[in-house]
Formats: C-alpha cells, structure tokens, sequence
C-alpha cells in the first residue's frame, strides 16, 4: 500500500517549446512557461503548479542515474579515445561514462573502453554498484563496476552465457534473462546462477521482488509470477505487458500494457490486482517512480482532435491527479535524485541525445 507522507504541494515546473532551445553547457538556462493542462485529456486534473526553479540542459549527452544530490552520471561522446574502428560507426566516437557535478558544471571521467559505446547505466540502490552495457554493433554486454575501486566484472559465462538484460533486485543481486535461456541471479562477487529453474525461451521481461520473479516471454506477453523458493508459478492475469516497475518499497507494481493503438500504465498489487489506472495514451515512456514513491513520472503521447499531443507529466498517488510539467516532450527515461525534488530525463533525437535536469520544489504542509 501507499507509504503514508506529509502533505505536499507541487511547485515547479512547465516547459514550453523553449525547454529544447539548444543552450551551452553552464551557460543560461531557458525560462520555462508555466501552461495550464486542466482541459488536457491526457491526465486527470492538475496537481497545482506554480513556478520552476532550475533547468540543467546537456546536448550531445545523456543523463542516466543520480550518484548523489549534486552529481549524475552521464554518457556522451569520447573524442580522446579516436572513431569507432568499426567501418559501420567510423563517424561516431565511443560513448564513455562520466560524473557531471551539477555546481560546477565540470564532467569526470568514469569509465571509457576504446571502440565501445558505454550506457544504460544505472547504480544499485545502495549506490554502491553500477550496472552499465557496452555495445558496438550487435547484442550488448552488461558489466557491474565497484563505486570505489572501479573493479568490474562482466555479465558472461557459465551457466548463463551472457546476460541478455540486467537490473537490479536489491543492493547485493542483479536479475535479468540469460542468452542461454532462462532467468539468472548474479551476485556483487561475480557468481550467476539460474534462478528459479525458469527455462521458458525468450524471456522479455524480468523482475525479482523478494523470492517472486515476474516475468513473461516474446511468445506470451502476459505477467507470470514464480516463487523461487518454493517453484510455485501464477498467471497474474495481466496481458500484452511491455514493462513492470516495482515501487520502492517492494509493495506495488506499475505495469505498462499495450494493446492495439493504446498504451495503459497500471498501479497493481503483487498478485496483479489492479488498484488504479495512471495514464492512457499511444506511447508511455520515461516512467519513474519518485523515493517516497508518491508520484509518478512519465512521458505520454496521445492523439487530440486529430493531433500528436506529447509531454512529460507527474502523477500524485495520494491526490490521484496527473498534470503535464512539459510539452512538445518524449522522454526515454527520466529518474529522481535521492532527495525526490529533482529529476531527469533523457529524450533521443536527430543530435541523437539530449537530457536536462529539473529542479522541483515541495510545498511542505503537515
């Protein structure tokens, strides 16, 4: 169930067209518009809004986690390693990771691999351990990198072969589907093992909660659970998911479907009851769940009078109200900094990355 919370009133945001006015980096931010979306079919009424604080814009980089209040993790372009080798991406320079501190607007090197793309980076939730892909052309490797030493391993070898996804499951385990079939556990030593004995072929989502995997396959795209302990497996009766995000607090699960030209995004118990409906549109993306996990964020797009009408909107658990922060938007993915009054986002375009980061402020009423 919903985490009781203080009381809290929205204040920030709103993005007009200006929110992607390119900028430099450090340079001045562009002023964002506050819009009422009241008659927005897209959401329920808006939560109130009243000003934007800060807008932090990179070009050419994408932001992908939160190290700490101050400090993300980034991966962009590396010129000093020289062009990709690869005759296919001999115009392109390897993506490496960095830390970008959000004060003094200076990037870190990270990690850098010569002829290899690094990204999807995400930190465990300690933030101790990082899991990040690297990829040139085909299938990606998954590695998990020490915060400190920066001792890695790879994803890879037996019994799994490879990973074929990761995330994590808590601080100390990494779940994901196996190239070799199946689901696999890893552990922070580098051991993997198959988990469950789930040997279903071509597993496209996997999530561990506890001793339950959610799961489902290419071929049947509704959500299975399966105890690992005791190997018994349900139907959760939710068809055609393309995604499942467990709250933090390992309670609840917003569940994404698509059926036709429409994309739903649920609020479900762990037995796949469905408690609410968030948002309804043609593409959901971008979802995140906030710390405290009272709000929601997510990029929608819907069809209005005819139209593409596309933006970044947070949702309020306890007021079950939703209101648009951004327009003319589609985030990829968004994330919340530890203290839930900032987030990021990262939206793919013809430059191919853009990311920003925006300052959100509570009202904090008790």
């Amino acid at each position: 169930m919903i985490r009781r919370m203080t009381a809290m009133k929205l204040i920030p945001l709103l993005a007009a067209a200006c929110l992607f006015t390119a900028c430099a980096e450090g340079g001045n931010e562009p002023r964002i518009t506050v819009v009422s979306d009241a008659d927005s079919k897209a959401g329920k009424p808006d939560m109130p809004v009243e000003s934007i604080e800060n807008i932090v814009q990179l070009d050419q980089a994408e932001i992908m986690d939160w190290v700490d209040e101050h400090t993300i993790i980034v991966a962009k372009e590396n010129e000093a390693l020289g062009k990709m080798s690869l005759a296919e991406l001999a115009d392109s320079y390897p993506r490496s990771l960095y830390l970008y501190d959000l004060d003094t607007r200076q990037y870190t090197l990270l990690k850098e691999q010569k002829n290899a793309h690094l990204g999807g980076a995400v930190l465990s939730p300690d933030k101790k351990h990082l899991i990040y892909a690297e990829y040139s052309l085909g299938d990606s490797v998954y590695n998990v990198m020490n915060m400190d030493s920066l001792d890695t391993f790879r994803l890879t070898g037996a019994p799994i072969g490879g990973a074929a996804s990761a995330s994590w499951a808590d601080s100390a385990t990494i779940v994901g589907s196996a190239y070799s079939g199946g689901a696999y556990l890893a552990t922070l030593d580098g051991r993997m093992t198959a988990a469950g004995k789930l040997e279903e072929a071509g597993l496209y989502l996997v999530e561990k909660i506890g001793d339950t995997l959610y799961y489902n396959t290419q071929s049947d795209a509704s959500l299975k659970a399966l105890n690992v302990v005791t190997l018994e497996q349900k139907s959760l009766h939710l068809d055609n998911v393309t995604n499942v995000l467990p709250s933090p607090d390992g309670r609840q699960l917003l569940v994404r479907q698509v059926n036709d030209a429409k994309t739903t995004l649920l609020l479900c118990d762990l037995n796949g009851k469905i408690d609410r409906t968030i948002a309804e549109g043609t593409e959901l993306t971008g979802i995140s769940w906030s710390p405290d996990q009272r709000i929601v964020a997510y990029g929608l797009r819907s069809d209005a009078n005819g139209a593409a009408v596309n933006g970044l909107y947070l949702y309020d658990m306890l007021t079950d109200k939703s209101t648009r922060i951004a327009v003319d938007f589609e985030p990829v993915t968004t994330a919340w900094s530890p203290s839930g009054e900032r987030l990021v986002y990262a939206e793919w375009n013809e430059k191919p990355s853009r990311s920003g980061v925006i300052d959100i402020h509570f009202s904090l009423q008790r």
